[in-house]
């Protein structure tokens, strides 16, 4: 409730704070649940999911060399779906978006969450899930079209 009354109080005080005030009201209640490591045994392939309200993201994560010992992420990939599983076309006509220009930042952000700090509660494990999530939606937001 004093987040909803400083926004409320910022709208009034200055109109240039509307846009960025509702949006950032509307991000905080955004509910979402993060599915970490599907995978299956022995395999370089690591799926995350991502669940929201009213759609879902899935994440296939391509790595080389042994899973055991120094993994090295090499390919992302991510697509858009309905909570019924149906595919949501980007802005181009494909469904697929494979991570290159943000590669190292998304790789940043996978190693933290796969990190000795993040697994053991060393770390504020919230913050860290709300920068990939965050990551995420951004790259969402920048190839598709939601309705």
């Amino acid at each position: 409730m004093l987040f909803m009354l400083f926004t409320i109080k910022r709208i009034k005080i200055d109109s240039k704070f509307i846009q960025l005030s509702i949006s950032l009201l509307k991000f905080k209640l955004m509910n979402y649940k993060l599915e970490l490591n599907t995978q299956e045994p022995n395999s370089n392939i690591v799926f995350n999911t991502i669940f929201f309200d009213s759609f879902k993201v899935n994440i296939v994560e391509r790595y080389t060399g042994s899973m055991k010992f120094n993994p090295k992420l090499c390919e992302v990939l991510f697509k858009v779906r309905t909570l019924d599983n149906e595919l949501i076309t980007k802005r181009d006509g494909n469904v697929r978006v494979k991570i290159k220009e943000e590669f190292e930042a998304y790789e940043r952000l996978s190693k933290a969450l796969d990190s000795y700090e993040y697994k053991n509660k060393l770390i504020n494990r919230q913050e860290v899930e709300q920068n990939y999530v965050h990551f995420m939606i951004g790259m969402v937001i920048a190839n598709y079209e939601l309705n």
